[in-house]
């Protein structure tokens, strides 16, 4: 191993890493690991080292490594067109057909696409035109917005407050306010452990309402949801918990937005997350998947019902108030035209649910036995796997013992790549949707061997 050279003390000196102990990193007690290339499901680092790549970057690059077909068109892109904006009407080839590429995958009633960077930029739009939106039709007061505890929507001011995780407020003087948040849909750790999954969709629902009453209906403009759980545990939502939470907000009139970062462009083994489960938002976050982060890239889907009184806004006030400098940049588009394609061609959406319940299985026959195995959950290449002391009645590990991240750690020892999740001890698994039967096997290997020795 290449410890002490230029390239990592350069790394120590003078590159500020996110979600890092920033101290213990500069000091040298966690490595700095230099990643040089990678290909299909796996990465590997400038010493040769290769590794499994189980999460996929951080849930992002959907179509996998190396993919010639978008590297490609991202350098014909820039040769032709490296930059223009998409102010005042200005667009390009690659990010007209991409809005077009989107609207056709989408699910029905959505209108247009406006694009961003990354999930948090696309969040921080989506609040801003919900706002506007209020502010149009009259309702100044209408203005806050319900997040869950354990969701995650970035690490923004405003997306970093609509987060339900401590991490992400602690000493940042976050959340701001008007921003609230509501149980999560978290059923293994109910409160009451003999409600059945529709009857705890129920309570989360009469929660929900209870908040929106207590605070007042014409002050609430939106609630903010994951499909499904993803950096807060990888949780799928209880049976019934969509229609129901869905039902309240009809009945008061909130907006929905779906936050389909994750979820989005196949991960569930369904294009989107909302099509998944029925779900019919108002605004749709895209991200990750839209250019497997082969660049930066992203997208807030907006329904018919928005786009008419985003329209009504520029007509009464002018052109609205909002752009970045690299919106619709050209590159990220062509990126994402490509990175479509190849999900279509390849039949990843499809993989990722076939792969993705065997996946599941195998983990269930190897390890749901284990007595410290409490919970082994997922929807199509998103999967978890959560550690207690017992399973009935739950008892969970003191977090000081760091269980997850001793789980994670050993994985990686066997040269695959997992993550630990926050706030429990809990390994969380999205890999590349174009993994294989057989590289699942060598993941649920790793995860198992794994378990033995820690355990």
């Amino acid at each position: 191993m290449l410890t002490n050279d230029t390239l990592a003390q350069w790394d120590r000196e003078n590159f500020f890493h996110p979600s890092t102990h920033l101290a213990q990193h500069a000091r040298g007690e966690t490595p700095s690991r230099i990643i040089k290339t990678a290909k299909g499901v796996y990465i590997e680092d400038r010493d040769g080292t290769q590794m499994l790549d189980a999460f996929a970057g951080l849930y992002c690059v959907n179509v996998g490594y190396g993919r010639s077909e978008i590297a490609d068109a991202i350098a014909a892109q820039a040769h032709e067109l490296a930059y223009y904006h998409s102010y005042v009407g200005h667009g390009t080839e690659a990010s007209v057909t991409l809005a077009k590429m989107i609207l056709d995958r989408a699910p029905k009633g959505m209108s247009k696409v406006y694009f961003g960077q990354s999930g948090s930029d696309a969040n921080e739009t989506n609040i801003k035109l919900v706002w506007y939106m209020n502010n149009i039709l009259g309702r100044p007061e209408k203005k806050k917005i319900i997040s869950r505890w354990r969701g995650y929507h970035g690490s923004g001011l405003m997306t970093g407050s609509l987060t339900g995780l401590g991490l992400f407020h602690a000493k940042f003087d976050l959340p701001l306010a008007g921003v609230i948040h509501t149980e999560a849909p978290y059923y293994l750790r109910r409160d009451d452990e003999s409600l059945s999954e529709q009857a705890f969709s129920a309570q989360c629902a009469e929660r929900l309402e209870a908040m929106i009453l207590a605070q007042g209906p014409d002050t609430i403009a939106a609630f903010i949801g994951e499909p499904v759980l993803g950096t807060g545990g990888l949780v799928p939502p209880p049976a019934g918990y969509w229609a129901a939470i869905q039902t309240v907000l009809h009945k008061y009139d909130i907006l929905l937005i779906a936050d389909e970062v994750v979820t989005g462009f196949g991960r569930l083994g369904s294009m989107f997350g909302s099509d998944h489960y029925d779900i019919r938002p108002d605004i749709i976050t895209i991200a990750k998947g839209l250019t497997s982060a082969y660049a930066p890239l992203s997208g807030s889907i907006v329904s018919d019902k928005v786009w008419k009184v985003l329209e009504q806004g520029t007509d009464e006030n002018g052109p609205i108030g909002h752009g970045w400098t690299y919106s619709a940049h050209p590159i990220g588009a062509a990126a994402g035209v490509a990175n479509l394609k190849l999900i279509d061609t390849l039949g990843l959406v499809e993989n990722a649910s076939k792969t993705g319940t065997y996946l599941l299985n195998s983990l269930r026959e190897r390890l749901a036995d284990h007595p410290n195995v409490v919970d082994i959950r997922g929807e199509g290449l998103m999967v978890a796997i959560e550690f207690g002391q017992a399973k009935t009645p739950l008892k969970l590990f003191d977090p000081a013992r760091k269980i997850g991240y001793a789980l994670a750690a050993a994985v990686g020892a066997r040269k695959v790549i997992v993550r630990a999740m926050p706030e429990g001890d809990i390994l969380g698994l999205a890999p590349p949707l174009c993994i294989s039967a057989q590289e699942v096997d060598l993941v649920v290997d790793a995860i198992a061997d794994a378990v033995v020795e820690i355990f």
